[in-house]
């Protein structure tokens, strides 16, 4: 059954034991964020020259970046990490009764909180280079609660195939690298040839990243057809994922 003060203390616990033993603690939860936007800006966008085709903003490729990254590393993170999950926690699992995709639920919950401290550096950033926001920065949220249910979708099925097959995990991670240079993130759209330009839109994660594209770099409005496309398909493969979960949740337990 789905418990969620354990799901909240195995969040909470996620923090501590990803910095044990160092002296700044949590705190780091804060400063890998901090760093990381500071490269994304700092380093790509000023020292790099880095330009975004089309805009004079000394910024916007920076910008660019961050706006494709971050989220992109909330999606990859917590799918390679919910691929391995029912493994690495087989101890807790013989020791309780839980519902296991809420194992899941945890490290998507971890992963959110470092998305959020990371938005929290972008947004003041933006603020002290005077970016003019509009309103479709409300759209974030739902974007990325789009995102985040892709990936429960795509990590309850894998966690479940890796009990069975461990080459799963490992094949997860290959997949997030092609995955990743499929999808423009450190470049523009229109430098691939006419050939993958077209077959783009069944990119779920270009559909997501483009979404955040527009609204920060272009101030434009994201994609509503693709978005309720991929609404429709994301709420599906989450069916399906567990579906295939329930048929398979006695042997996977027996299996640990």
């Amino acid at each position: 059954m789905f418990n969620v003060s354990l799901v909240w203390e195995l969040t909470k616990r996620d923090f501590s034991e990803r910095f044990a033993g160092s002296l700044l603690g949590a705190v780091w939860a804060l400063i890998w964020p901090l760093v990381n936007l500071l490269i994304y800006i700092v380093i790509f966008g000023k020292m790099m020259g880095g330009r975004l085709p089309g805009t004079s903003n000394v910024y916007a490729y920076s910008v660019y970046l961050t706006v494709g990254l971050v989220p992109w590393a909330a999606f990859a993170g917590a799918i390679s990490r919910c691929s391995n999950v029912f493994l690495e926690k087989k101890h807790l699992i013989s020791k309780i009764n839980i519902s296991l995709p809420s194992l899941l639920i945890y490290i998507i919950l971890s992963e959110t909180v470092t998305f959020i401290f990371s938005m929290v550096f972008f947004f003041i950033f933006l603020l002290l280079t005077d970016y003019q926001f509009n309103l479709n920065i409300f759209l974030v949220p739902f974007i990325y609660y789009l995102q985040q249910l892709l990936t429960f979708g795509i990590g309850l099925l894998a966690a479940t195939l890796t009990v069975f097959i461990r080459d799963v995990k490992e094949i997860v991670g290959v997949v997030l690298q092609f995955w990743f240079w499929f999808t423009p993130i450190i470049y523009v759209r229109d430098i691939l040839p006419d050939v993958i330009e077209k077959i783009l839109v069944f990119n779920p994660a270009y559909i997501l990243v483009e979404s955040y594209q527009r609204i920060f770099v272009f101030n434009d409005d994201p994609s509503y057809r693709s978005l309720m496309v991929l609404t429709l398909l994301t709420h599906v493969l989450v069916m399906i994922s567990y579906l295939i979960f329930r048929s398979l949740e006695k042997d996977v337990r027996d299996f640990l």
